[in-house]
C-alpha cells in the first residue's frame, strides 16, 4: 500500500483529538511521509515549549521527504500548469501535491483545491 502525505489541516484536527482511521493505520504501518512545509506550518502555531518538544518528537518519527532543486523546479512548473488550467494554487499546496506525486503517495486533505488538481494531474487522494 502507498504512503500517505498528510495536509496540515488534517494534522491539526488529528492533534485536536479527531479520529482519522486511514491516518492512524498509516502511522501504525510507518507509511506517513512528512512534507517540509507541513512540518513548518505545524510548528508555527502558538504552543508551550513542552508541547513543541512533543510535536517535534512525533514529527521526527515520520518519513521526511527531502526536497531537492528539481522538486522546487517541478513545483514552479506545476503552478504554471495549474494556472494555465484556471486554478490558483499556493506554493505550499503545490509543494504538498508534488510531494505526493514524487513519492507515489496518496494525499490526505480537506482542501478542495487538491480535488480540483486531480482533474489535471495524476494525484491520488483521500478526501476527508
Amino acid at each position: 500500500m502507498s504512503g500517505l502525505v498528510v495536509d496540515t489541516s488534517v494534522w491539526i484536527d488529528f492533534f485536536s483529538g479527531r479520529t482519522f482511521p486511514e491516518l492512524e493505520q498509516a502511522l501504525k504501518d510507518g507509511r506517513v511521509t512528512l512534507s517540509p512545509i507541513v512540518r513548518a506550518e505545524l510548528l508555527s502555531g502558538p504552543m508551550s515549549p513542552a508541547r513543541e518538544k512533543q510535536l517535534i518528537d512525533f514529527l521526527d518519527d515520520l518519513d521526511y521527504y527531502p526536497t531537492t532543486e528539481s522538486h522546487w523546479t517541478a513545483v514552479g512548473r506545476a503552478r504554471r500548469l495549474y494556472g494555465e488550467n484556471g486554478l490558483k494554487v499556493s506554493i505550499p499546496d503545490a509543494h504538498i501535491a508534488q510531494c505526493a506525486l514524487e513519492t507515489d503517495g496518496i494525499l490526505y486533505s480537506f482542501d478542495r483545491i487538491f480535488s480540483r488538481l486531480t482533474r489535471i494531474i495524476p494525484l491520488r487522494m483521500i478526501k476527508v
